[in-house]
């Protein structure tokens, strides 16, 4: 296993490379560029994207020959701002500079927040961490019962309308869920349960640890429940499905000749092994959850988090925030695969990876 971990471990590094590079590249390409943005605010367009009118070829590296919003401004005004930004080098020499700075974690600073991107990152990642964490918790909580009951009852009425609500659920998009919710909850048409936006309340530092954990509790339901919609579909079907390859195998033929209990059959010879590919999928899909529906639930709850930071980076072509957080998104998750498959051999130690790779 030691052997394993260290190969996934060194191929880290030319998959992270790789990551980088093609975003790198591509930025090369697309219109609107930092300077544009700058262009356009400082004649009074708004911003970029409205005055672009031609090819974005090099939007990067300075200023679009038919970037409507850069005429009439000086020369030097541009080639100040191309230098400020970095712009008047190579961009291979820009990339290898960024590498080597984020090889100690040095992301510089966001162009248009004058604050470092570690910072910024710190300062969003609590509300990720809530949507990710508690949804991923309440998926499983929720998918596991729900997916051993169905595979018992495999074919009833109960399998089938459970599987309806579960179809309709998985098809249902996040964010549609979610202002669904803030209609229904949040003093939209109907009751005022819940509140509006944010994850907590204007008086929270003033509050009781106790109430401190109500009003966060309180602000978190809609957000978390929103998050959970997709998640908790798949969960319940892998459940049932994995319970079910279990079910019919022979030991459990032969754990039931034996007199054993039905209870007994199914937690205590079942359960383990139909549970491996569920419970070692914990780290991809708390991944999954942190990253994937976070930026559409942030916005419709009007939350701070990494996800709308990352949306409004990328409106802004706000390069250090993107790449920053792109580096760090992508080692996690790397990492993240790496944690997958320690958790199969922690939770089934008769799974060799060792073997399989030789």
């Amino acid at each position: 296993m030691g052997a394993y971990i260290l190969r996934r471990l060194l191929l880290i590094i030319p998959t992270l490379i790789g990551i980088m590079v093609v975003n790198f590249t591509l930025t090369q390409f697309v219109p609107g560029g930092p300077i544009e943005q700058i262009a356009a605010q400082v004649q009074g367009s708004g911003d970029a994207f409205s005055n672009i009118s031609g090819g974005g070829a090099g939007a990067d590296t300075g200023v679009v020959e038919g970037y409507e919003g850069a005429r009439g401004l000086p020369p030097e005004f541009i080639a100040q701002l191309e230098k400020e930004f970095g712009f008047d080098k190579p961009p291979l020499q820009r990339f290898l500079t960024m590498m080597g700075n984020y090889l100690t974690f040095d992301f510089g600073t966001s162009w248009f927040r004058s604050i470092s991107v570690i910072d910024l990152v710190i300062e969003k990642m609590p509300v990720s961490i809530t949507l990710g964490l508690w949804s991923t918790l309440l998926a499983y909580l929720i998918s596991i019962p729900l997916g051993i009951r169905k595979a018992v009852r495999d074919g009833t009425r109960f399998d089938t309308w459970t599987s309806g609500i579960i179809i309709m659920a998985y098809a249902i998009p996040a964010f549609l869920f979610a202002v669904l919710l803030m209609v229904l909850f949040a003093g939209g048409s109907y009751w005022q349960i819940f509140p509006l936006r944010g994850l907590t309340s204007d008086n929270f530092a003033d509050l009781t640890l106790w109430g401190k954990i109500k009003d966060y509790a309180w602000h978190a339901t809609l957000p978390v429940v929103a998050s959970t919609i997709s998640s908790f579909a798949t969960l319940t079907l892998l459940t049932k499905n994995s319970f079910l390859d279990e079910i019919n195998k022979q030991y459990v033929m032969t754990a039931r000749a034996k007199g054993l209990t039905e209870g007994r059959v199914l937690y205590g010879h079942v359960f383990r092994n139909a549970m491996l590919i569920v419970i070692a999928g914990f780290p991809a899909v708390f991944l999954g959850v942190f990253f994937g529906a976070s930026i559409l639930i942030e916005t419709v709850f009007s939350l701070d988090g990494l996800g709308r930071l990352g949306f409004e980076a990328a409106v802004q072509r706000d390069y250090p925030v993107i790449f920053g957080t792109l580096y760090v998104f992508g080692l996690l998750s790397l990492v993240v695969g790496i944690l997958s498959d320690m958790m199969y051999v922690f939770v089934d130690p008769r799974i060799d990876f060792e073997s399989r790779a030789g």
